[in-house]
């Protein structure tokens, strides 16, 4: 199977009092390496603004496993759980890994294209399609 992995970097402001990466870090950092693959197969910011269609999270859950400390070296795996037919929803599941060999956490999360004018739940155009086409399934 492919394997799509996206590196980041563990910043001073990541950390919290007790000396790891503040929780709600984990959500951004797979955030941030999921727009990052869907970019590079194509779903660019000029492509949702010219679609008026933007991605939006319905739940997002993260099972903690090992803390992430400064110094710390990340990288994110990518796998795509599921779509409906249309496309219109998906859910994604992220691991993030550290220092090459310890799973730290595995986030998961049920999303869906937004209609950015209307409000309302979208139906991607083909291009956003081919770009889940790319990402490896689980």
């Amino acid at each position: 199977m492919n394997q799509i992995i996206e590196k980041a970097e563990i910043r001073w402001a990541d950390i919290d009092p007790n000396f790891h990466v503040l929780h709600s870090k984990y959500y951004d950092y797979c955030a941030n390496a999921r727009m990052n693959v869907l970019q590079k197969n194509g779903v660019t910011m000029q492509a949702i603004q010219q679609y008026n269609i933007g991605p939006i999270l319905l739940r997002e859950e993260c099972v903690f496993k090992r803390e992430l400390k400064f110094g710390d070296t990340i990288e994110i795996k990518i796998f795509l759980k599921s779509t409906d037919e249309t496309f219109t929803r998906w859910s994604f599941v992220n691991e993030i890994w550290k220092n090459g060999d310890t799973l730290a956490a595995v986030i998961t999360v049920d999303g869906a294209w937004m209609d950015t004018i209307k409000r309302k739940l979208a139906t991607p155009p083909d291009a956003f399609k081919k770009a889940f086409d790319a990402i490896p399934k689980i």
